[in-house]
């Protein structure tokens, strides 16, 4: 993970509203276009330059913008490749419903989404004539992000942008958006200016299991002994038709709450299951029709590897290690049962210690072979 996207709500109505309405309909029909017209090509171009040189002219009579034009051949591209490296058949895709615009040039200042002092961004809009105007739209900032969106403009911090419209309707005879402004900026920037504990000397470990309504932390020292254990929740989260903007937050709460534990209770290493192998065991499960409820596998899919993204993202915030297990076999075993009975565990915080012991395990002999 080389950047990061910060999110920043924001609602407008009347002017503003029509203009971010239009602009976001123009894309998304300049992009399924260009889909359809992708999906004819017997052979597409290998490079950016032939994708912009063979489908910029076209896209540009649907949204007069060079920079917005770009925005959506970069969007069907990503597609193509994701399908390329999925083996997904790409001509049998089709895109989700969704109402965004973007500008993939990674500059300072972003031209058509710009950040300005008072934490306004002037945003460039485009009618359905084709005209264009320019219109100031003021999110919701986080305290925590006012110190970030500073230091883009103090040290000219090249971002790229999205306008993402989330909901609209009528009020009282006017147009009303509910939306976000996304910038992107390298996560290096992020933590050079975010990270709240530098300096960290400890030398225990932690095992964390992600549950879709939890995160169970076991802390454990260098010879494999139980130090503490304890469990964060976010129970509202998971429920079905619950904000989805209100569950990351609740989530991200929940990590930032059980990373200030582990730095304060010595953890200087944190062990977490590999995203990648829990997404092979996800289709398994899905296959062999392991299903605990009817929305098990949806919750499988939105929150417990994202989560582990998250977990991975923000703790070096507070200087402590991440290190990736193999999920496999953390659970229903042996091992597992004896660990309950023997600590008095239940069974997330049992996966927890055995992911710390696994971890242990490995990170022992990497220091030897490194010896």
């Amino acid at each position: 993970m080389s950047h990061i996207t910060l999110c920043l709500p924001f609602n407008v109505d009347g002017v503003e509203a029509r203009g971010l309405l239009s602009t976001a309909w123009l894309f998304k029909i300049a992009s399924h276009r260009m889909l359809s017209l992708a999906k004819h090509f017997p052979i597409l171009p290998a490079t950016d330059i032939g994708w912009k040189n063979t489908f910029r002219k076209i896209i540009y009579e649907i949204i007069p913008n060079r920079r917005y034009t770009d925005g959506v051949i970069v969007l069907v591209r990503g597609v193509y490749e994701s399908c390329r490296q999925l083996g997904i058949d790409f001509k049998e895709v089709e895109l989700g419903d969704w109402l965004m615009f973007q500008q993939v040039e990674r500059e300072y200042p972003v031209r058509n989404i710009t950040l300005k002092q008072g934490y306004e961004f002037w945003t460039t809009t485009i009618d359905y004539n084709g005209g264009s105007e320019r219109i100031v739209v003021k999110p919701t900032i986080p305290k925590n992000y006012k110190l970030l969106l500073d230091k883009i403009l103090e040290e000219k911090q090249k971002h790229t942008a999205k306008v993402v419209i989330n909901d609209y309707g009528i009020r009282k005879n006017k147009l009303w958006i509910h939306g976000e402004i996304q910038l992107t900026i390298p996560i290096d920037f992020y933590y050079k200016h975010m990270t709240r504990c530098r300096v960290n000397d400890d030398k225990l470990y932690g095992g964390v299991d992600v549950n879709v309504d939890r995160i169970n932390l076991a802390i454990v020292d260098r010879y494999g002994r139980l130090r503490d254990a304890k469990t964060f929740w976010f129970e509202d989260a998971t429920r079905r038709g619950y904000p989805r903007r209100k569950a990351r937050i609740l989530i991200g709460m929940a990590i930032h709450e059980m990373l200030r534990y582990a730095y304060h209770h010595g953890v200087k290493t944190l062990f977490l299951e590999n995203p990648e192998v829990l997404g092979r065991l996800r289709l398994l499960w899905i296959r062999n029709g392991r299903r605990l409820h009817r929305n098990y596998n949806w919750k499988v899919s939105v929150f417990r590897s994202s989560t582990i993204e998250m977990i991975v993202m923000k703790a070096p915030l507070y200087s402590i290690n991440i290190k990736h297990v193999n999920p496999r076999g953390t659970t229903h075993s042996k091992e597992h049962d004896y660990i309950m009975r023997k600590h008095g565990l239940d069974r997330h915080l049992a996966s927890a210690y055995l992911i710390a012991l696994r971890g242990i395990e490995r990170h022992t002999t990497i220091q030897k072979a490194i010896i």
